[in-house]
């Protein structure tokens, strides 16, 4: 017997109002964050991550620590611009290890000259047994004048201080990330998620904490808060409450002001704090007791990296630029705003680096630049020319991700360079008895 054509509408219509309320359904949920859209993104950000790094997950190759060679080929390393004078002291590198046995990361200290003079092993099974050594990325260093070492990890769960052979010293557990920076007072500053904690630098006991929703947004009554809650969700889904994207701020550095700095910057104190919020292209000085902002800029940098205070009473900043193709190192007078370009890359020295990135503003005025998204580190001079560069290879067409390079003075270490020899040994190879 044949369908009513009555029937057969009602039910292509029922049909009809499902397929309608599901796609309406869907586009609500996905704006509010309504099951099934949190599940969906995650099942979606995973299928694309394994797709993308399988091979590195499975131990095959390093995929989440290489980058495309800027060049290419199998020559490249160290190289040096003819008649350039490269700073005397040592530079710190940071890399991956070799896999299997050896550590699963290196910090490698070079000459003046290019040569390697020493080498940290980074054994981050030795910090935490719950991240996989492959899926973490060594970020921030510290160097003391012993010889040892303090490091964070990018998707990592430890802060620790290594001796000059890779052994603990200490290790505190947490999401500790990008940058480590010394007080001068006898603590290391760092982010642990979003808040800037002050640790012991010779145990790891932490000593005080600020953070960002909690401290920072409302001290001074509130007013902060136009400056910092600019990626919330709009008020027009959530009312009167405020509720954040996801990773609202990606705060990415902070660095104590110093005592022996201070006089530089009068409107500062000792140990206020110079951070970074990469979303919000914001830097910012922070009394670390209060909270309260004492000065503070949105750009022009564009997901900026690693402001740090200078001795003639400017700050600098890694403008990584990100989608313009070209990287920039600006300054900025906090005193009235002004801005200056201290180096941008060009045919000659091309540099850009789209995420990550340090600098360092060395004695005599060259600057060192850590270009991470090329796996390359370079020193230019104060006109901006290349003084040396150095690629990582890892093979004829990719490098290994550069976190940061340190320059450290001749003079530096207490004891002459770290080394690794044991302490007794008798140089002919007999028992010391």
């Amino acid at each position: 017997m044949k369908t009513p054509l009555s029937d057969r509408l009602a039910a292509a219509a029922f049909l009809v109002s499902i397929v309608v309320l599901s796609v309406v359904y869907g586009g609500v949920a996905a704006v509010r964050g309504w099951f099934p859209a949190p599940q969906i993104e995650l099942a979606h950000d995973t299928a694309v991550d394994l797709a993308l790094f399988w091979r590195n997950d499975l131990g095959l190759a390093p995929t989440r620590h290489l980058v495309p060679a800027p060049d290419g080929g199998p020559d490249r390393g160290y190289s040096r611009a003819p008649e350039a004078e490269p700073t005397p002291g040592f530079v710190l590198v940071t890399s991956l290890g070799d896999g299997g046995e050896a550590p699963s990361h290196v910090v490698q200290m070079f000459d003046s000259a290019g040569r390697e003079v020493h080498r940290w092993p980074i054994r981050y099974d030795r910090f935490d047994d719950e991240m996989s050594p492959r899926n973490v990325v060594l970020h921030g260093m510290e160097v003391f004048e012993d010889g040892s070492l303090a490091v964070t990890f990018d998707v990592g769960n430890a802060i620790a201080r290594i001796d000059p052979c890779g052994t603990p010293i200490w290790v505190v557990n947490g999401n500790f990330h990008h940058s480590i920076e010394r007080d001068g007072e006898g603590a290391l500053v760092t982010w642990r998620d979003e808040t800037i904690v002050h640790l012991d630098e010779d145990t790891g006991e932490p000593l005080s904490a600020l953070d960002i929703r909690r401290d920072i947004i409302p001290a001074d009554s509130g007013e902060q808060r136009g400056y910092l809650e600019l990626r919330a969700v709009t008020l027009e889904e959530v009312g009167d409450r405020m509720e954040y994207v996801e990773d609202p701020f990606h705060p990415n550095d902070a660095e104590p002001l110093s005592a022996e700095m201070a006089e530089a910057f009068p409107m500062f104190a000792p140990g206020d704090i110079l951070f970074s919020l990469r979303e919000i292209n914001l830097i910012a000085v922070a009394d670390p007791e209060t909270g309260r902002l004492k000065w503070w800029r949105h750009g022009p940098w564009i997901r900026q990296h690693d402001p740090d205070f200078q001795p003639d009473g400017t700050i600098t900043v890694y403008d990584n630029g990100t989608a313009t193709g070209r990287s920039l190192i600006r300054r900025i007078d906090p005193v009235d705003d002004s801005l200056s370009v201290v180096f941008e890359g060009g045919d000659e020295v091309p540099f850009y680096s789209w995420r990550r990135g340090k600098h360092q503003v060395l004695p005599g005025g060259n600057i060192l630049l850590t270009e991470s998204e090329q796996g390359r580190v370079l020193e230019v001079d104060a006109e901006g020319r290349l003084v040396w560069e150095r690629e990582v290879p890892w093979d004829d067409d990719r490098n290994l991700v550069v976190t940061e390079a340190r320059h450290v003075p001749e003079t530096f270490f207490d004891d002459g360079l770290p080394d690794c020899a044991p302490r007794d040994a008798d140089p002919s190879g007999s028992d010391a008895g």
